[in-house]
């Protein structure tokens, strides 16, 4: 990624309040207010920030230095609360505190920082690990969480959900654990765009030839929907394509190409995962969405490869979910 240049500080910062600022227009919008809404946008904020930030050039390697993964007893640990008190913060200010909901997401914070550290004295790959990302990924996929977040409504119980697994992960992969070559970054430049281009372009004409075929999709654009399409883009990007490719790119294909001892193996086996992954989308088994799925990450895989960046595959893993939805229906 040389010729490649990522986002400073300040960057990230603007980043951050922009989607920040737009996410408080739309929740006033929907006619949200008062303190419940106050405080749920605060902490929607906090998650984010720490989403974007971790991802601006020379932030994660200060904090690394911080939190020295080296250390028998990591500082690392005393990070794990810190979204634990944020999900308290929004349990309290929006009258949603129930001990059973504390009980999950304590566990929830706490298991796989636990499991990461108990592997510290151990090579990157060993059980500890991917038992921490089951632990993250299972409750997630399976939505045992989103009852967590009542307010409002249970409209931002998906999105919430998956900022606190983000940084569940980020606190038990890149600080408790110290792995590297995951790839945070949000960096751009000739190797992101042409990295983008090579995998997109045959990606989405084998997906849209293949689905149709298989009579998984059919072609069905939803022209009068494309004026949320900045709206829609930013939120496939940022609580979708980013947090998958986190997981199955920067930390299970990372991890299984140590593993098995062989980068290809590892990015094929995370592309076969990643595609079984989706097998009870839209009623289990769901093999056509697991086919799909297998092939796209193959591309998003090879994205991440080429760039060393989770932001090339995640702006790959963007484009084919939004082509997706305004120009195609799912049969």
């Amino acid at each position: 990624m040389s010729s490649d240049r990522q986002i400073g500080l300040a960057g990230a910062l603007g980043l951050w309040a922009a989607v920040a600022f737009a996410a408080a227009l739309y929740g006033t919008w929907l006619g949200y207010g008062g303190r419940g809404f106050a405080v749920t946008l605060g902490v929607f904020a906090f998650f984010l920030a720490a989403e974007i930030l971790v991802a601006a050039r020379g932030v994660r390697e200060r904090l690394a230095d911080l939190f020295d993964s080296r250390r028998r007893l990591s500082p690392a640990l005393a990070l794990v609360p810190i979204p634990l008190f944020a999900y308290l913060i929004y349990a309290l200010g929006t009258h949603s505190f129930l001990w059973w909901r504390v009980g999950i997401a304590t566990l929830f914070v706490v298991l796989p920082s636990l499991l990461a550290a108990s592997a510290r004295q151990r090579p990157f790959g060993a059980w500890q690990d991917y038992a921490a990302l089951m632990a993250i990924w299972v409750p997630v996929k399976f939505r045992v969480l989103q009852p967590l977040w009542p307010y409002p409504d249970g409209r931002l119980g998906y999105a919430l959900t998956v900022l606190l697994a983000l940084s569940v992960a980020m606190v038990a992969f890149l600080f408790v654990r110290g792995l590297d070559g995951v790839g945070y970054t949000i960096a751009w430049g000739r190797g992101v765009a042409s990295a983008v281009v090579v995998n997109f372009v045959p990606l989405g004409v084998i997906l849209i030839v293949l689905g149709e075929w298989i009579g998984f999709i059919r072609y069905g654009p939803s022209y009068g929907q494309l004026e949320s399409l900045p709206l829609v883009a930013l939120g496939i990007f940022f609580f979708t394509a980013w947090t998958e490719e986190f997981l199955f790119r920067g930390l299970l294909q990372n991890l299984l190409c140590r593993t098995l001892r062989s980068s290809t193996i590892g990015w094929l086996a995370a592309s076969v995962i990643f595609g079984f992954a989706h097998i009870p989308n839209g009623g289990f088994p769901n093999w056509r969405y697991v086919l799909l799925a297998a092939i796209a990450g193959v591309f998003y895989g090879r994205a991440w490869r080429q760039t060393g960046s989770m932001f090339a595959s995640a702006l790959v893993h963007m484009l084919v979910d939004v082509t997706w939805h305004f120009f195609f229906r799912t049969l």
